[in-house]
């Protein structure tokens, strides 16, 4: 079996991407842990299995410009739910801010929001 085990968003800061993706979006902490060359192993995950965020931090110029930005303004990260009233609402109350009102799709429910540094992303609870 094959699958994408982890992805790699860049972020300005360590500690402040933990707290948005474990206390807005619910996700849980996997590892954080520090390198000999001073950067930080720090992996997220929504739930416990499916694909984790490695959250590096930004080294340099040309890194630094991408974060918020990974995908060209477009939605690159897809978090599924299985009842997107209680997430919406969790994450609305946590101060996430979406850019759309939530509609109903034939492939589901489904409202972009942004991370911390403006990364778009779809809150999506597939159709049965």
């Amino acid at each position: 079996m094959r699958r994408i085990a982890l992805v790699t968003l860049v972020v300005d800061d360590y500690d402040e991407a933990i707290r948005f993706y474990t206390e807005a979006l619910g996700f849980r902490l996997v590892e954080d842990t520090p390198r000999p060359d001073g950067s930080r192993w720090v992996v997220v995950r929504p739930g416990d299995q499916g694909t984790g965020l490695v959250l590096a931090r930004a080294k340099g110029d040309e890194q630094s410009a991408r974060v918020g930005d990974q995908t060209g303004g477009r939605v690159g990260f897809f978090l599924h739910t299985d009842d997107f009233a209680r997430d919406h609402a969790r994450m609305l109350a946590a101060g996430v801010t979406f850019l759309e009102e939530p509609r109903h799709e034939p492939y589901g429910s489904v409202a972009v929001f942004q991370d911390l540094y403006g990364n778009r992303w779809d809150l999506l609870q597939p159709a049965d």
